[in-house]
């Protein structure tokens, strides 16, 4: 697969590092002597100086045959910007990029970018489950099919402890993929798979349903 990642800073060059065993990578890179860093450490022919959302350069790049692209620069427009160009000029399949502000996200879904990354909203995913909530988790969304992975703790107190899963109304859409008990033993539910307090849940939904599902299993009689 031939990747080109837009941007050498810490983030684009540890992504590029790990790529290059198993993958063609280029990186763009605008400063000079970051380029020039960049080439000492993972090869020259890895790196290439330039403004990489600039399409002359993103063709003297060899865009037009890129697999994907991720636009990895501490600048949202410039990752939008560059994830644009490289999608509507050179056809490229694929398009991730580096989110630094989360409330751009919608933006960058509706514009066509294909997966974002938003390292402010990985951590709050962390530390949400460190925390007592009531509530429910994300953990993964597949931005293409308007669906998400989310994780749901059973309060002691919820309606849904000790009935089966065929039971539960649970919204259009939604799905028991895992059901992780109070020992940390993950079981593949079935629809009789009863839910106790203290279960962790995994569920597949659509991103509109969250609050829906959270109520679904959450709340009290």
């Amino acid at each position: 697969m031939f990747v080109v990642v837009a941007g050498a800073g810490k983030v684009g060059f540890h992504l590029a590092r790990a790529l290059v065993p198993d993958h063609e990578v280029l990186v763009i890179e605008i400063d000079p002597s970051r380029a020039d860093y960049v080439g000492e450490e993972l090869g020259e022919e890895v790196v290439m100086q330039g403004d990489a959302c600039d399409a002359a350069t993103m063709e003297r790049a060899g865009m037009e045959r890129a697999d994907m692209v991720v636009a990895a620069t501490g600048d949202d427009e410039d990752n939008l910007t560059f994830c644009q160009i490289a999608k509507a000029k050179f056809n490229v399949p694929r398009a991730v990029a580096r989110i630094n502000n989360p409330q751009n996200e919608g933006l960058f879904k509706q514009l066509g970018i294909d997966a974002t990354v938003s390292a402010t909203s990985l951590i709050m995913a962390h530390i949400e489950q460190e925390l007592p909530w009531r509530g429910l988790i994300p953990l993964l969304m597949l931005r293409s099919h308007g669906l998400e992975i989310v994780e749901v703790r059973i309060p002691s107190d919820a309606a849904v402890v000790g009935r089966n899963l065929r039971s539960l109304l649970l919204p259009h859409g939604s799905l028991i993929v895992l059901v992780i008990d109070q020992g940390g033993t993950p079981h593949l539910p079935s629809a009789e798979t009863v839910v106790q307090a203290e279960d962790i849940l995994i569920a597949l939904t659509n991103i509109d349903s969250e609050e829906a599902l959270r109520a679904a299993l959450t709340s009290p009689p």
